[in-house]
């Protein structure tokens, strides 16, 4: 069968979420300027524990770090970039010669990259945008898995809408509109050919981002419930057990080839899955 290809769709995925650590005027004017609300969601912070809670209230997609300001509070903060892999870190600096020690362990911390100030700047929300958590993860799934058996032109498209938001929550609503058509039509038409609903898939979706947050050592299971809009850690678990059967502690060691094939056996439409082999039905 040809598979139609993805069109797009009138409701853009949401811009991405920017935290940086910046104490300089000219820094955070020029971030200011970078990442308008029109192109990002941008938060300033001055200390390395603002910027760590931040990744604890959001989902963040890349962070920047100021680096020719080299406070305690600064150096501390690199070593975030091991705590919150899943998000780029980007170090900014004027490349002076007393920068190159901080640039330099900003390096050996894992930093996705160093920009030089006024140099960069027209290519700094390109270099952001390319490597931002929700960017990549819909690159990753941009290809529905054929396993789930979504061929048609409307399940596709309702798939690229729903992998655009990063695991964010989103509603049937939502992608019906992005779609152009009716909740109602959406719904009947995505889960046929055998194919699962669309409230599964989207749980599904979510729960892959969970699995690929809980590989960041800075994260616990409240946290990543939190920073994905679970009601609660109990909703998360709720969401592991129904779509992976597995507890949300093991989440980190799945992959999303593990979580999808697991779905796929016999998780991927709204019952009561069968109990594991050997254990008793509750």
């Amino acid at each position: 069968m040809t598979r139609a290809a993805p069109v797009a769709t009138s409701i853009p995925a949401p811009p991405p979420c920017v935290v940086a650590l910046a104490s300089r005027d000219r820094v955070r004017t020029i971030l200011r300027h970078t990442f308008s609300r029109r192109h990002a969601s941008l938060y300033l912070v001055r200390t390395r524990r603002e910027l760590a809670a931040a990744f604890h209230r959001r989902l963040v997609d890349a962070a920047i770090i100021d680096l020719a300001a080299p406070t305690e509070d600064t150096v501390a903060a690199l070593a975030l970039a091991r705590e919150f892999p899943s998000a780029p870190f980007l170090g900014m600096t004027p490349l002076r010669a007393s920068d190159t020690s901080l640039a330099a362990r900003a390096a050996a911390a894992d930093f996705a990259d160093i920009v030089v100030e006024h140099v960069d700047d027209a290519v700094l929300r390109q270099l952001v945008e390319e490597q931002a958590f929700t960017r990549r993860f819909a690159q990753a799934l941009h290809e529905p898995p054929p396993v789930l058996q979504l061929e048609s032109r409307i399940q596709r498209q309702a798939w690229e809408v729903l992998v655009s938001h990063g695991g964010r929550p989103i509603l049937t609503d939502v992608i019906a509109l992005a779609l152009g058509v009716s909740r109602e039509h959406l719904s009947r038409a995505f889960s046929v050919a055998g194919a699962p609903n669309i409230k599964r898939v989207i749980d599904l979706v979510r729960l892959i981002a969970a699995a690929e947050l809980a590989k960041n050592p800075g994260y616990d299971v409240g946290d990543v419930a939190d920073v994905l809009g679970f009601a609660s850690s109990s909703h998360l678990s709720t969401a592991a057990i129904r779509i992976a059967g597995t507890r949300p502690t093991s989440l980190a060691r799945l992959r999303a080839v593990d979580i999808i094939e697991r779905f796929a056996r016999d998780r991927s439409r709204s019952r009561r899955p069968a109990p594991e082999p050997g254990r008793p039905r509750g």
